[in-house]
């Protein structure tokens, strides 16, 4: 599937402008950091579009979602290298023990996508004028984006240190920053 029958796929199911952005931010992430980890990062970034297709429909049922969304995939005929990471993702089923790269990134990048953007509105809506100084400062900040989970960042610490990974997350966003109206 390319990027723009992954975000097609999306928009049929997810309908709240934020969420789609999220989504958006959290494949440009995935995308960004799918190299550097040995990924493709056509996989990666299609794994991250897609990863909360079913939020919206789940009602936010954290007891459903991820495996509805990979039911949707599947039912779309979406691959398991994607549905399986989908699946995998909602750590309130499945804790923090992610041992594989992909499912790794797929933590960091749901959480510092939501970080980043809310870095990027306190600096006018312009995701330019963010660094990772700003980024790391801001992470810091208990209250700040309080509902991205620090945890799940630090995640990826093992493979690659925090201001590198912002680094990843900044880049990859700015890709398509247009897209986000940042």
């Amino acid at each position: 599937m390319d990027r723009s029958a992954a975000i097609g796929l999306l928009y049929q199911h997810v309908k709240e402008e934020p969420l789609r952005k999220h989504c958006l931010a959290t494949g440009a992430i995935m995308k960004a950091l799918a190299g550097p980890m040995g990924g493709d990062p056509v996989l990666w970034e299609e794994i991250g579009i897609l990863h909360d297709i079913d939020f919206e429909e789940v009602h936010g049922d954290m007891q459903k979602h991820g495996v509805s969304g990979a039911a949707i995939l599947r039912s779309s005929g979406v691959s398991d290298d994607v549905a399986g990471p989908v699946a995998r993702h909602n750590h309130l089923l499945h804790g923090a023990s992610y041992t594989a790269p992909l499912d790794i990134a797929l933590q960091a990048a749901d959480s510092a996508s939501g970080l980043v953007i809310a870095c990027a509105l306190v600096k006018g809506g312009n995701l330019g004028d963010v660094s990772v100084r700003t980024i790391t400062k801001k992470a810091k900040e208990k209250s700040f984006a309080a509902g991205c989970d620090r945890n799940r960042i630090a995640l990826i610490a093992p493979l690659m240190e925090l201001p590198v990974f912002y680094d990843r997350a900044l880049s990859g966003m700015m890709e398509i920053r247009q897209e986000l109206g940042l």
